[in-house]
């Protein structure tokens, strides 16, 4: 990770007055500039030794960018937090990581402080992260204009002193590869938390997987909030376009931009809106969840050359797969969803009951506590033909009626590719007297949806030990977290008689 910022500093010595940044607000950041404010958030974080956790909750932007870079490359390892955590598990993973700075932002500190109750009425029940760990000491960076319940001695971002130029400027600290530089907890519960421990040499190899996966150059404008898309763009002495909360086919426009990052979901709501994309858009990648058919027809239709990118938090990323390739796979009748080739130096084999198991250069160290890592289970099962991996279902998504075990990541492709389906997922309902389920096809009917054609052509598309006891069409499915991803839970609680 240090290599990024060494790459940043270095973009900005060659040209440093090219735009490195753009903010949501569309204002240009010049390379000199940005360099300068990520090396004075490393000076005042001066004194970090190899491990010492960051505690950092800063929504994506500008000042996002600098703070974690600044802390990396003052030795720090960055312990994301999203600010809406319940205290408890706040609190679980503070102990688990005991970070010695916080970096977040001063409305955050008001709204879990002096306007706690207001907020609780507003249904935010907000960590207090003025004191995450109580009787552990930290020291506090904020973002944004002092609020009352900002902590007494915090460093304010826009007022740190800038550091000397010349010898008495040690720049970024030199660290070995297998240094952690970031702790990211993806799920667990408040006796358990579950943290991916990446490591300096780990992101440095996914970022690197990346850029080899698609150009990148000065001139490009990449517009995401995505940091292993951003990160890239910086090295590469790109332009990172981060996004604004106008509607995204005029930010790409205004911007210009040539390539850009989104999830399926939300993708398809903006070509149903702009089927269209600016012509200056080269590369649009698709990540986060499966996309259907649909959507892919769509976006290919839309203009860009379109990649749909599979990875999980241990390894970022796995395979990219064109839309025209995922597409043909489906059309050819071919089973489950088609992931792409392993990237170069990313292993990936089977697992006897078909889980696919992944390893290389890019994987995490270690979960939190846990030994190092070798190879990781993605908790998906898959099959591996001519070298490219096909996405069969996640294996904790599997359905079990009559002795059949029903994987529905094998059929939803092939469903949602009907006519008049825009989405589809099958989920299991459990009988509590049998402990066999019901399993439920659920649709989000598009233009000429017709329920009893739909039926007719399942057979044809599912096995018979698979095909449905009920079909539902819904208006929409219901998503969760950031990235939208379908909600099974959910699902099942909405279609359950």
């Amino acid at each position: 990770m240090n290599d990024i910022v060494t790459g940043i500093m270095a973009a900005a010595g060659r040209e440093p007055y090219r735009t490195a940044l753009v903010d949501g607000r569309g204002r240009e950041i010049a390379y000199g500039v940005l360099a300068r404010r990520v090396d004075t958030v490393r000076a005042a974080m001066d004194g970090l030794e190899p491990g010492d956790g960051v505690l950092f909750a800063v929504r994506p932007g500008v000042d996002a960018v600098v703070t974690a870079l600044g802390a990396v490359a003052a030795g720090g390892t960055l312990v994301l937090a999203d600010p809406g955590l319940a205290p408890g598990v706040l609190a679980a993973r503070m102990a688990a990581t005991r970070p010695r700075w916080v970096v977040t932002e001063s409305l955050l500190h008001t709204l879990s402080g002096p306007l706690r109750s207001l907020a609780r009425r507003r249904g935010l029940l907000l960590p207090d992260l003025r004191d995450p760990l109580p009787g552990h000491p930290v020291r506090h960076l904020y973002a944004g204009p002092w609020l009352p319940g900002v902590p007494r001695g915090a460093l304010r971002l826009s007022r740190l002193p800038e550091p000397p130029e010349g010898p008495g400027n040690p720049g970024p600290r030199p660290s070995r590869a297998d240094r952690p530089a970031a702790v990211i907890f993806t799920s667990g519960t408040t006796a358990s938390p579950r943290g991916v421990v990446h490591t300096r040499g780990s992101l440095a190899a996914g970022l690197e997987l990346f850029r080899s996966a698609f150009p990148l150059g000065p001139g490009d404008v990449v517009h995401t909030d995505q940091l292993m898309l951003g990160l890239p763009a910086l090295m590469a002495g790109a332009t990172w376009s981060l996004p604004g909360r106008g509607p995204l086919a005029a930010e790409l426009a205004e911007r210009k931009a040539t390539h850009a990052f989104a999830v399926p979901v939300r993708l398809d709501r903006l070509l149903r809106e702009t089927p269209r994309l600016p012509r200056t858009l080269r590369h649009l990648l698709l990540g986060s969840a499966p996309a259907p058919a649909g959507v892919l027809r769509r976006a290919v239709a839309a203009g860009p050359q379109v990649l749909s990118v599979y990875a999980m938090t241990e390894a970022l990323p796995i395979s990219i797969a064109s839309a025209e390739e995922k597409l043909a796979h489906t059309g050819s009748g071919a089973e489950g969803d088609l992931l792409g080739a392993p990237l170069p130096g990313v292993g990936a084999r089977l697992a006897e009951d078909g889980e696919l198991l992944v390893s290389g250069p890019h994987l995490a160290g270690r979960y939190l506590g846990g030994e190092p890592l070798r190879e990781v289970a993605t908790g998906d099962l898959a099959r591996i033909s001519g070298g490219r991996l096909v996405l069969l279902g996640r294996k904790k998504d599997m359905i079990l009626r009559d002795g059949f075990n029903i994987y529905p990541g094998l059929y939803e492709p092939a469903i949602t590719a009907l006519p008049g389906v825009a989405e589809a997922a099958i989920v299991g309902l459990a009988d509590p007297e049998t402990g066999d389920e019901e399993v439920v096809l659920a649709v989000v009917p598009a233009s000429g949806y017709d329920e009893a054609r739909l039926r007719g052509a399942l057979p044809d598309l599912v096995d018979a030990g698979a095909l449905p006891d009920r079909i539902v069409a819904l208006g929409a499915f219901p998503r969760s977290g950031r990235a939208d991803k379908l909600d099974r839970a959910a699902l099942r609680a909405l279609v359950a008689r």
